[in-house]
Protein backbone atom coordinates (compact mmCIF):
# COMPACT_ATOMS: atom_id res chain seq x y z
CA UNK A 1 0.00 0.00 0.00
CA UNK A 2 1.22 3.69 -0.90
CA UNK A 3 2.06 6.12 2.05
CA UNK A 4 1.62 8.89 -1.01
CA UNK A 5 -0.96 11.85 -0.39
CA UNK A 6 -3.13 12.83 -2.74
CA UNK A 7 -2.28 16.04 -4.77
CA UNK A 8 -4.09 19.09 -2.62
CA UNK A 9 -7.66 19.47 -4.17
CA UNK A 10 -8.38 23.71 -4.74
CA UNK A 11 -11.69 24.09 -3.43
CA UNK A 12 -13.31 27.04 -4.12
CA UNK A 13 -17.00 28.50 -3.02
CA UNK A 14 -19.09 31.98 -4.35
CA UNK A 15 -21.00 32.94 -2.07
CA UNK A 16 -22.10 36.29 -3.81
CA UNK A 17 -25.45 35.26 -4.86
CA UNK A 18 -26.76 34.18 -1.04
CA UNK A 19 -24.46 37.13 0.45
CA UNK A 20 -27.19 39.28 -1.93
CA UNK A 21 -29.99 37.34 -1.01
CA UNK A 22 -29.60 37.64 2.88
CA UNK A 23 -29.58 41.51 2.36
CA UNK A 24 -32.47 41.71 0.56
CA UNK A 25 -34.18 39.61 2.91
CA UNK A 26 -32.62 42.05 5.49
CA UNK A 27 -34.08 44.97 4.22
CA UNK A 28 -37.21 43.06 3.60
CA UNK A 29 -37.61 42.84 6.99
CA UNK A 30 -36.64 46.28 7.66
CA UNK A 31 -39.53 47.72 5.93
CA UNK A 32 -40.05 50.36 3.23
CA UNK A 33 -40.03 53.06 6.96
CA UNK A 34 -36.86 52.26 7.63
CA UNK A 35 -34.49 55.35 8.12
CA UNK A 36 -30.94 54.84 8.13
CA UNK A 37 -29.76 58.34 8.89
CA UNK A 38 -32.64 58.46 11.94
CA UNK A 39 -31.62 55.27 13.24
CA UNK A 40 -27.72 56.45 12.89
CA UNK A 41 -29.19 59.99 14.88
CA UNK A 42 -31.01 57.36 17.52
CA UNK A 43 -27.92 55.82 18.36
CA UNK A 44 -26.11 58.71 19.22
CA UNK A 45 -28.58 60.31 20.93
CA UNK A 46 -28.53 56.87 23.26
CA UNK A 47 -24.77 57.38 23.32
CA UNK A 48 -25.23 60.41 24.59
CA UNK A 49 -27.50 60.23 27.20
CA UNK A 50 -25.67 56.70 28.39
CA UNK A 51 -22.74 59.04 29.05
CA UNK A 52 -23.91 61.88 30.61
CA UNK A 53 -23.64 62.47 33.91
CA UNK A 54 -20.70 60.91 34.72
CA UNK A 55 -18.96 61.68 38.06
CA UNK A 56 -15.19 62.34 37.41
CA UNK A 57 -13.83 59.29 38.57
CA UNK A 58 -16.37 57.50 35.53
CA UNK A 59 -15.45 60.30 32.99
CA UNK A 60 -11.84 59.67 33.45
CA UNK A 61 -12.33 56.17 33.10
CA UNK A 62 -14.52 56.66 29.97
CA UNK A 63 -11.75 59.09 28.83
CA UNK A 64 -9.70 56.30 29.06
CA UNK A 65 -11.54 53.98 27.28
CA UNK A 66 -12.02 56.85 24.38
CA UNK A 67 -7.90 57.09 24.11
CA UNK A 68 -7.74 53.35 24.13
CA UNK A 69 -9.93 52.97 21.24
CA UNK A 70 -12.37 50.84 22.88
CA UNK A 71 -15.12 53.33 23.02
CA UNK A 72 -15.91 56.01 20.26
CA UNK A 73 -15.17 59.86 20.92
CA UNK A 74 -18.70 61.82 22.30
CA UNK A 75 -20.09 63.87 19.99
CA UNK A 76 -18.49 62.26 16.55
CA UNK A 77 -20.91 63.26 14.64
CA UNK A 78 -21.42 59.87 13.24
CA UNK A 79 -24.70 60.75 11.88
CA UNK A 80 -26.01 63.94 10.17
CA UNK A 81 -27.43 66.51 12.30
Amino acid sequence: MSSQRPAPFEFDVDLSAHEMLRRAHVLDALGPDWDPVAALRGEEEAYELLYSGLDADQQRVHDELVSAGVLPPRGGGHAAP
